[in-house]
């Protein structure tokens, strides 16, 4: 598969999009040394300054728009794969609803799904070397977890991971293997946490992910809601 390595971009999603309208047809990766305008979920920036990796796959209609969500999970599941091989971190590595990873419960890696028309871009940054300070969640790097790993050696393994697991998923009829295989791997079922979404926040007990990928919330009545957006804080995390 193409790669377009670039220096500094403003964001690797855009940098794809741009090349897409260019003429480029997908599937194509674009990497960067570093961002000047990188963006995470709820239009928030992403820090990136050179040492990470970052990098956008962008896909010509991967999936029937019904499945598109589920993109989130089989980004995360690659990301995590390709973590796994390179530096190991056994019993460590965890993913946060829907597609965030998380090295000892503090967050390492993050993942943008950003579509225009046909076209459908993955963003993923990857801490290796640095993160932010003062985030609402604890950040950290793999640097900062005891492994050290370059951008380039990270983003070897992860486009094969993420093809494998673009074949599973098979536009969405693969999602309930893709679905048991994020479980395996998902940080906090079955404890007690914050869901702050865009119209309200909301707690419960992490009961896991129904077969859409949403998060399933008990409340405190019994009730479960399932729950299609939104940032999990654990209760943990806000009583520090």
């Amino acid at each position: 598969m193409r790669v377009f390595a670039r220096d500094v971009v403003g964001s690797t999603n855009a940098e794809a999009f741009a090349l897409a309208r260019a003429g480029e047809r997908g599937p194509f990766w674009v990497t960067a040394r570093s961002q000047t305008a990188g963006r995470g979920r709820r239009g928030r920036s992403w820090t990136s300054q050179a040492g990470n990796l970052y990098t956008s796959l962008l896909l010509i209609d991967p999936s029937p728009p019904a499945h598109a969500a589920e993109l989130s999970f089989v980004a995360a599941l690659a990301a995590y794969d390709a973590v796994s091989e390179v530096v190991g971190l056994a019993g460590r590595l965890a993913i946060k609803w829907p597609n965030d990873l998380l090295c000892d419960g503090s967050k390492f890696a993050g993942i943008l799904i950003e579509g225009q028309g046909p076209s459908v871009v993955i963003g993923i940054g990857i801490n290796c070397a640095h993160h932010p300070a003062g985030t609402s969640f604890p950040a950290t790097d793999l640097a900062a977890c005891g492994v050290g790993v370059s951008p380039d050696r990270l983003f070897e393994a992860l486009a094969p991971a993420m093809q494998r697991r673009l074949v599973q998923w098979n536009r969405g009829a693969g999602f309930a293997s893709i679905r048991s295989d994020w479980l395996a791997r998902a940080a906090g079922i079955g404890d007690e946490v914050h869901v702050a979404t865009a119209e309200r926040d909301v707690r419960g007990r992490f009961e896991g992910i129904d077969d859409a990928g949403r998060l399933l919330l008990r409340l405190p009545d019994g009730r479960v809601e399932a729950i299609a957006a939104g940032d999990v804080f654990p209760l943990a995390i806000e009583a520090r």
